[in-house]
């Protein structure tokens, strides 16, 4: 069975947030994890704005990784 690929949204205090982005879908899946990387690479500063502050990488069910959004000043 094939796996998709997801992200998952945190603000400060580390509670589950859905961002609303203009004209992304936060919620897709994704077929491999390149993929659902470089849709982040794209729209991560984005994410912060909206209020998110940290992600992780879902391959279904399973978390790969998680990782700060900070924008450098």
């Amino acid at each position: 069975m094939t796996q998709t690929w997801t992200w998952r949204y945190f603000d400060a205090e580390r509670a589950t947030v859905e961002p609303m982005l203009e004209q992304q879908d936060t919620a897709q899946q994704f077929p491999s994890q390149s993929d659902a990387e470089s849709w982040l690479g794209e729209h991560w500063r984005e994410l912060a704005a909206a209020g998110v502050a940290e992600v992780e990488l879902a391959e279904g069910e399973e978390v790969r990784y998680a990782m700060p959004l900070a924008v450098e000043s």
